[in-house]
């Protein structure tokens, strides 16, 4: 059967209160800043649509694709973004599963993935960052927001513990494929980016980045 997260639509937001208060949103909008001037901007797995709100918001001359798999989900988000006083004409909300779903090649100078790559399994993952680089601009951006395994001692340990129980609660409730996060590091260096920016959050469980393709990088640093 295939992912879907139609289930926990209705519950989702009271849910991330309830377990992890405004922690998650913080890492979502770490740097949120940094698509200032950005037109043309992709959220894959927009979920509820807390970064949308806060993107939209931001960004009121932006338009913004947000993609979701579960139509729940998109109409919380379209909720959400009409409460808060988006203009709603620059929005298009995207009923499509990725990796199946394929953008326009070049067509956003920003994408956005906030507790999505985590969903995929290595092997589907791949295909998920090569089919979003693909229509991505030369000088796209890319903000990423997922959980993360430390590399040592208790803060590991515990993400581990953490994880477990997330992934068991997950694939019963949503049926996803992923058993545990898979770093795309190598997957978005791949298609060209390079880490600008990155924060940890709750001891390295939370982990917010700043991708830029190659390109890019060379002209700011001229």
């Amino acid at each position: 059967m295939a992912m879907s997260f139609d289930l926990l639509a209705p519950h989702y937001t009271w849910m991330e209160k309830i377990l992890a208060g405004s922690r998650l949103q913080r890492s979502r909008v770490a740097w949120l800043d940094a698509l200032a001037g950005r037109e043309n901007i992709l959220i894959a797995g927009v979920g509820h649509g807390h970064f949308l709100r806060d993107c939209a918001r931001r960004f009121p001359n932006a338009k913004i694709t947000s993609v979701d798999a579960s139509a729940g989900m998109l109409r919380h988000a379209k909720a959400r973004a009409h409460r808060s006083g988006a203009r709603m004409e620059k929005l298009k909300f995207v009923h499509a599963a990725l990796p199946a779903w394929r953008p326009t090649a070049a067509q956003f100078d920003a994408i956005v993935t906030n507790f999505f790559l985590d969903c995929f399994p290595p092997d589907e993952l791949e295909t998920v960052i090569s089919v979003l680089a693909a229509g991505a601009r030369a000088d796209a951006c890319w903000l990423l927001c997922d959980f993360a395994v430390p590399e040592r001692g208790l803060a590991r340990q515990r993400a581990r513990v953490v994880h477990a129980l997330m992934y068991a609660f997950f694939r019963r409730a949503t049926r996803i494929r992923a058993r545990c996060v898979t770093n795309p590091d190598p997957l978005l260096s791949a298609a060209g980016f390079v880490l600008a920016r990155r924060r940890a959050a709750e001891w390295g469980l939370l982990r917010s980045d700043l991708w830029v393709r190659k390109i890019a990088d060379r002209h700011n640093a001229a």
